[in-house]
């Protein structure tokens, strides 16, 4: 029988502009003689002297709230809470739109570019930091994710204690999710279809990879409409049965029809500067609908978003 995991006690530090605290917790066992050691081995990645500034500072706390010192002792398997210092990000110039809100729920319209939850080099310019502040809900989580260089429709639950019965919508396949996309039209290709495969995301590595196996992912791919020109282009609708990494464009890749502005699908390109806008990828969350689990509400949402590439395409391909 599996042991139930005891829940960490909760956050002794307030949010910081809709931020959450870093939360971290000691290893069992481990070579550390202080809890300053393990949270610099932890950090490594972060500038020298960061741990000993917080610490001196009185920033780093236990579940009491009281202040972690450097020569406190290693705990195994205690927690510590502090806030890092945020990185320098580019404001993202465009609104995100709420759809829909009630007492369990949020669902947001986010635009391409900014990132759904804190994660790396993005942590204020994001959707669920964005909504708690502008909102004033501290409690706001995600229910699911977008890709940031992805937008359309996004579920957040409002309360924690109610965000697994959401996010159990989506891990038994309860939510209908649709995406639209704009691709290259392949006369060629045989649609509709449903595509099948097996994608592993590695860790630090950005793109996914599709590789024989049991299959992992499943994607329905209908063309729309064509358009034909300089560049014949497709609007694609795609129905998504399950949730990996990259699904979507991995598969449009895997066509032969990659979506337009993808960094990473076929070929990994360069990252765009910080702060280049253009040519966002042309994928978009279209529609959500489920069932609510508290209210027994039929939901169904729909994005009031276009993809530029498909209504002004020399628009979107402007270099300026």
């Amino acid at each position: 029988m599996r042991r139930r995991r005891t829940p960490p006690p909760p956050a002794p530090l307030p949010q910081r502009d809709g931020v959450d605290p870093v939360r971290v917790r000691l290893p069992v066992t481990g070579p550390w003689s202080t809890v300053r050691d393990y949270l610099v081995w932890r950090l490594s990645g972060a500038p020298a002297g960061a741990v000993a500034t917080l610490m001196d500072d009185g920033l780093v706390v236990d579940a009491d709230g009281r202040a972690v010192t450097a020569r406190d002792p290693f705990r195994p398997g205690a927690y510590v809470w502090f806030h890092r210092e945020r990185p320098a990000e580019h404001p993202v110039p465009f609104a995100l739109d709420v759809v829909y809100r009630d007492a369990h729920i949020v669902v947001a319209d986010k635009p391409h570019f900014l990132a759904t939850t804190p994660r790396g080099g993005h942590v204020v310019e994001t959707a669920l930091t964005r909504l708690r502040r502008d909102l004033g809900i501290p409690t706001l989580t995600a229910a699911h994710r977008l890709d940031r260089l992805t937008a359309g429709l996004v579920l957040f639950t409002v309360r924690p204690e109610e965000r697994g019965a959401y996010q159990t919508l989506f891990r038994d396949r309860l939510v209908r999710k649709e995406y639209e996309a704009v691709a290259p039209y392949d006369p060629e290709l045989d649609l509709p279809r449903t595509v099948r495969g097996r994608i592993v995301k590695e860790r630090g590595v950005p793109a996914a990879r599709q590789e024989p196996g049991t299959p992992n992912a499943e994607s329905r791919v209908e063309l729309v409409e064509r358009r034909a020109g300089a560049v014949d282009l497709g609007r694609y609708r795609l129905l998504p049965t399950t949730g990996r990494t990259h699904q979507l464009r991995v598969h449009l890749s895997g066509l032969g029809v990659p979506i337009l502005g993808d960094p990473l699908y076929p070929v990994v390109t360069d990252p765009a500067p910080p702060g280049d806008f253009r040519r966002p990828l042309q994928l978009l969350a279209t529609g959500l609908a489920f069932t609510d689990p508290w209210s027994g509400r039929r939901h169904r949402f729909r994005t009031g978003r276009t993809l530029e590439a498909w209504s002004s395409y020399g628009t979107w391909c402007a270099s300026d």
